[in-house]
C-alpha cells in the first residue's frame, strides 16, 4: 500500500482538518469535481487540481441506469508495485453512496485517466478481510475517512481497480 501523505507537507494537516468538517462535506462535492474536470480538460489530462493534495484519477464508467459514459474526478490510493488503485466511496461523509459506486457495481469495466494516461480497468468491490486490510491502509493514507465513516450508517464502499487487457 502507499504511504500516508507526508505529515509535514505544508497544508496537509490543515486540509485533513478542514476536509473532516460538515461544512466541507456540504460544499466540496459541488466545487471540487467541477474544478477538477475543468483543469483536467484545459491541461489535456495532465493535471487534476485536487491531486495536489491526494493522488487522483478521472474515472469514466457507464451509468448504472443510462449506460452512458459518466466522468468523475476522484481521489485514489495507488497500490505501489501492483499497478492497482483503491477508490473510496466516502461521498465526503454524506448519506448515500456516491453514484459512481453504483455505476461500477453495474458496469465494472471502466477507464481511468492516471497521470495523463488513459488506462482500461476493471473494478472489484472489496469485501471481508480484503476490505478490512484496504480500509486500514486508507485510514493511514487519509485519516479523515474515519470521520466520514463515523457520520454515516452505511459502510463506505471500497473498490480495487485492476488493469484489463
Amino acid at each position: 500500500m502507499s504511504p500516508a501523505p507526508t505529515r509535514t507537507a505544508p497544508g496537509v494537516r490543515l486540509m485533513q482538518k478542514v476536509s473532516s468538517t460538515r461544512t466541507f462535506a456540504r460544499i466540496a462535492p459541488h466545487v471540487i469535481p467541477a474544478m477538477d474536470r475543468a483543469v483536467h480538460r484545459l491541461t489535456r489530462g495532465r493535471v487534476i487540481l485536487s491531486a495536489q493534495m491526494l493522488p487522483g484519477v478521472i474515472l469514466t464508467a457507464r451509468g448504472a441506469k443510462s449506460g452512458l459514459p459518466r466522468t468523475t474526478p476522484l481521489a485514489c490510493m495507488p497500490e505501489e508495485g501492483s499497478g492497482t488503485w483503491i477508490l473510496i466511496g466516502s461521498n465526503f461523509g454524506r448519506d448515500g453512496h456516491p453514484a459512481w459506486t453504483g455505476n461500477l457495481l453495474a458496469h465494472p469495466d471502466a477507464e481511468i485517466s492516471w497521470k495523463g494516461r488513459d488506462i482500461a480497468v476493471r473494478a472489484r468491490l472489496l469485501r471481508g478481510e480484503e476490505r478490512a486490510v484496504a480500509w486500514r491502509a486508507a485510514l493511514d493514507f487519509w485519516p479523515p475517512y474515519a470521520t466520514y465513516q463515523s457520520r454515516i450508517e452505511r459502510e463506505i464502499r471500497l473498490f480495487r481497480l485492476e488493469r484489463r487487457d
